[in-house]
Order: structure tokens, then C-alpha cells, then sequence
């Protein structure tokens, strides 16, 4: 299970695992957006079925919707570590960031995401996962320059993706 939320992460981006430098300057906001908050975006919970995840997996990378939006995955879903406590059997947790909420619920609330991709992990349930968004914070002035800058550095368009209509997510 957790192999299979690796792969789907793998899928959606390849490079899941590689740290890459940034070395262009951050894009602005697009004009009539307040895009301009990065969040994160958390899965978590156990799945039950790693065949049907992973089908999900390769439906998401496949829909270009992560790439289009700006979400790309911040962890591999596997713990390298447990310090506390007992999960349940195949309880994972996958983390995405986006450029801001507005992207976030874009991908969310896409018709591409609703109506293709979502019910392949769906009755019956894959698994049972909370989905939940947290707003990215400021780097501590002690870590400037000593990891990422939590900037963009490309425009991404939540207005470019068809919405279902009603979601109200």
C-alpha cells in the first residue's frame, strides 16, 4: 500500500524524490487572483485497495491537473521513521502544495478531478482519507537561505480549469 502511494506520487512527478535549486526569479501573482499564499494540501488515512490507488495514482498524473495548477507532492508516502504511537494497517499521509487555496480547491472542485478521477477510489472506498488544507508558513529568519524560499516561480490559473458546478468545496 504504501509502495502504491509512492508510485502515485512518482507518477504525478518523477523527480518526488530529487531536490532541485531554484534559480529564477518568483512570478508575480496573476492580476485578478490573490493567489499569493502557498498550502498545502494533506492526505492521510489507510487504504484498502492498492490496486484501485494506483489506478487513482495514474489518473491524476495523467490529467496534467497537479502540473497545470502548481501542486506537486512534498513527501513520499512512505515513513522512514514511526516515533510515536500505532497507525492503523496502511495508513499513509501525502502532502501537496499549491501556489494558494484558490488553486487548490481548482484542482479539487475540477470536473476533470470530480467525474474521471475521483470515482476510481470511490464505491466502493479505496480508503478512508481526510482531506485537509493548512496554509504554508514564512520561513523562521534563522532557515533563510538554508532551504527553499516558499516561493512560486511561475503563474499558475485556477480560472483555466472547468469547475463542477455546486461543489461549494
Amino acid at each position: 500500500m504504501i509502495a502504491a502511494l509512492l508510485l502515485l506520487a512518482q507518477a504525478v512527478d518523477p523527480a518526488v524524490t530529487q531536490a532541485k535549486p531554484l534559480a529564477a526569479p518568483r512570478a508575480a501573482a496573476p492580476s485578478a487572483s490573490t493567489c499569493d499564499q502557498p498550502v498545502i494540501m494533506v492526505i492521510a488515512g489507510p487504504t484498502s485497495d492498492r490496486a484501485r490507488m494506483q489506478a487513482y495514482g495514474k489518473a491524476i498524473a495523467d490529467s496534467g491537473l497537479y502540473k497545470q495548477l502548481g501542486g506537486y507532492y512534498l513527501n513520499a508516502p512512505k515513513a522512514v521513521a514511526q516515533f510515536e504511537g500505532t497507525p492503523p494497517a496502511g495508513y499513509t499521509t501525502l502532502m501537496v502544495r499549491f501556489p494558494c487555496l484558490e488553486n487548490a480547491r481548482a484542482f479539487w472542485n475540477s470536473e476533470t478531478y470530480q467525474q474521471q478521477i475521483l470515482p476510481l477510489r470511490q464505491n466502493p472506498s479505496a480508503g478512508d482519507y481526510f482531506v485537509t488544507v493548512y496554509p504554508e508558513i514564512p520561513l523562521s529568519e534563522d532557515m533563510v537561505g538554508k532551504v527553499g524560499d516558499n516561493g512560486y516561480r511561475a503563474e499558475f490559473d485556477a480560472a483555466a480549469v472547468p469547475q463542477v458546478k455546486g461543489t461549494g468545496q
